[in-house]
């Protein structure tokens, strides 16, 4: 079995500044309409899920030119857990990898977000 993983750190100020731009074009391209409704617009929350994004994608092994943010998507179980859902160009890539079995943890304090992505592939 091999493990795929990523993580990355993102300033809530950047996103603050960004809800502050009025850039809503932005917005909805890099987090869909049910990541919005979860992060009731607030930065921390969003800065959280960026950072899951990215995490991911390092995963993944691409930079974020090669998938469209929103191909990542980071949602809420039932339990309360953050969980990912692939789409697009991100789930191509997962399964040209073999990778699966996705496991992500959030975590915001103060100015920063953190988030920490785990894959598992079968060999």
């Amino acid at each position: 079995m091999r493990v795929a993983c990523g993580v990355d750190l993102v300033a809530v100020g950047r996103v603050a500044r960004l809800l502050e731009s009025g850039r809503e074009g932005l917005l909805h391209a890099a987090w869909t309409e049910a990541e919005r409704a979860a992060c009731q617009g607030r930065p921390e929350r969003l800065a959280a899920r960026w950072a899951a994004k990215e995490a991911t994608l390092k995963a993944l092994g691409v930079g974020v030119d090669r998938v469209p943010m929103a191909d990542v998507e980071v949602l809420t179980s039932d339990s309360g857990a953050p969980r990912l859902v692939l789409h697009g160009r991100a789930v191509l890539l997962a399964d040209e990898q073999g990778l699966s079995g996705w496991a992500v943890s959030l975590s915001h304090d103060g100015d920063y977000a953190i988030a920490q992505v785990v894959a598992l592939a079968e060999d």
